[in-house]
């Protein structure tokens, strides 16, 4: 059970839904989209949020079996990375899920009708060879597009394919979810954005019916304007 593959379940991040103590290993998320972060191995949410089956073996044989599909393509590597606004589908369940962050700071499942609509938040923008605009997300991906997108927006994308939907804009009024901190887990709208010229993290102040707070600049993804643009299974 030891090495590459795994770590040990007390060293586990605090955002898998995981008990510390049933056994002392766990598998390690395989190098692709999510940081370990904000990522988890698909099997955590196959075996211990969805209980489809209780043994490693039996996970691995129902995704080589392709009744799995992450963002709409098949995944068979039950360490595949999955991670914050991640469709999850099982077909034959007729189920479709979005990995979301609770209060407790932990991933949680939405069940969802639409599979169809993945949100991203840019994270960076770059010109590749033949000046084209390479988009960076935060769960890792990329994708080429005009430069009319910014960093700090969101985009939501139909997947598996990629197209762009809508366009989200980070700003005043927009919709926003804490994805991390002592308010992770919360929706609200943007009301005010800081810039502080040092190293100090830009703050942004959120607006909910219960009141406002303060949070970093990070932690924020724009979701919509006046209501989400996709089901987050999150009220604000």
């Amino acid at each position: 059970m030891t090495g590459k593959h795994h770590l040990k379940r007390v060293a586990a991040p605090r955002s898998w839904p995981i008990a510390k103590k049933t056994s002392k290993w766990v598998a390690k998320p395989s190098p692709g989209p999510h940081s370990e972060e904000y990522g988890m191995p698909l099997i955590i949410v196959l075996r211990d949020m969805l209980h489809l089956a209780d043994k490693a073996k039996e996970i691995r044989q129902i995704l080589h079996e392709g009744k799995v599909l992450v963002d709409g393509k098949v995944r068979k590597d039950h360490r595949f990375p999955v991670g914050l606004f991640d469709v999850i589908s099982i077909p034959e369940l007729n189920a479709n899920y979005r990995v979301m962050i609770g209060q407790d700071g932990k991933f949680k499942l939405v069940p969802i009708a639409d599979a169809g609509m993945k949100l991203l938040k840019i994270v960076n923008k770059t010109m590749v060879p033949g000046g084209k605009i390479q988009l960076g997300f935060h769960d890792g991906t990329t994708m080429l597009a005009s430069n009319d997108y910014h960093t700090k927006d969101s985009l939501v994308l139909k997947v598996p394919e990629k197209s762009i939907d809508q366009h989200l804009k980070y700003e005043v009024g927009s919709m926003a979810f804490v994805i991390d901190g002592k308010h992770a887990g919360t929706l609200g709208k943007i009301k005010d954005i800081r810039v502080i010229k040092s190293t100090t993290p830009n703050r942004v102040t959120i607006s909910t019916p219960q009141g406002d707070f303060d949070t970093v600049e990070k932690y924020v993804i724009v979701v919509g304007r006046d209501a989400p643009a996709v089901d987050l299974g999150v009220k604000a």
